[in-house]
C-alpha cells in the first residue's frame, strides 16, 4: 500500500512523501491511463497543482539501465539534478572532461499533466522505449516510480522475484496471459 509520510527534516521543510505500491492499468489506443490508487495519493501530495484542484504533474523518462520508465514528481528533480552532478565529477578524466552521456541518460524526463483519478497521458517515445502497449505495471521505488510493459518485465533477467510475482499476481488477477 502507498502512503504519504510527512515529516519535516531539519530544516522545517515537509519531506517528500515515499512512493510504495503497486498496481496493473490498462493503456487506452491514445495512451491514457491511470496511476493506481496505492501510488497515486502520495503522487498528489508530491506535486500538488498550483491552483489547488485534485491532479498535479508527473514527469515520465526513460530508465537509464533497463526497458522501462521511470516516473517521478518535480519535487525529485533536485535530488537527481544532485546525483548527476556527482556522477558527472566522478567521471571526470586526466583530460578534465566529464562523460555527458551520463546527463543524457537520466535528464531525459518529461512533465505530464495528471487528473484527479490519476490519468495521464504516456506519450510517445517513453512508451515505445518501455515497448507498453495494453498494459503497464507500476512499482514504487520510494523515490520514484517504475513503470513497466508486463511481458517484458517478467522477461527481464535479473529483476526482483517479488516484482515479478506481482505483476504476475496482477495480471492472472484481471485476466491477463503474460
Amino acid at each position: 500500500m502507498g502512503g504519504v509520510l510527512r515529516a519535516c527534516g531539519e530544516d522545517g521543510v515537509a519531506e517528500r512523501g515515499d512512493y510504495q505500491g503497486s498496481g496493473l492499468a490498462l493503456v487506452d489506443d491514445k495512451g491514457r491511463v491511470a496511476i493506481p490508487n496505492a501510488l497515486r495519493s502520495t503522487l498528489a501530495a508530491n506535486s500538488p497543482r498550483a491552483d489547488g484542484k485534485d491532479g498535479g504533474t508527473i514527469i515520465i523518462a526513460a530508465h537509464e539501465d533497463h526497458p522501462c520508465l521511470v516516473a517521478y514528481d518535480p519535487a525529485y528533480r533536485a535530488a537527481l539534478k544532485a546525483e548527476l552532478a556527482h556522477r558527472l565529477e566522478l567521471s571526470r578524466g586526466p583530460d578534465g572532461k566529464v562523460d555527458q552521456n551520463i546527463k543524457r541518460d537520466l535528464a531525459n524526463g518529461e512533465e505530464v499533466p495528471f487528473d484527479g483519478s490519476g490519468r495521464f497521458i504516456m506519450t510517445g517515445y517513453p512508451r515505445f522505449h518501455a515497448g507498453i502497449e495494453q498494459h503497464a505495471f507500476f512499482w514504487g521505488m520510494l523515490d520514484t516510480i517504475e513503470i513497466w510493459d508486463p511481458k517484458t518485465l517478467v522477461e527481464t533477467p535479473g529483476l526482483s522475484r517479488n516484482m515479478i510475482a506481482a505483476c504476475r499476481y496482477y495480471a492472472q488477477e484481471k485476466g491477463i496471459a503474460l
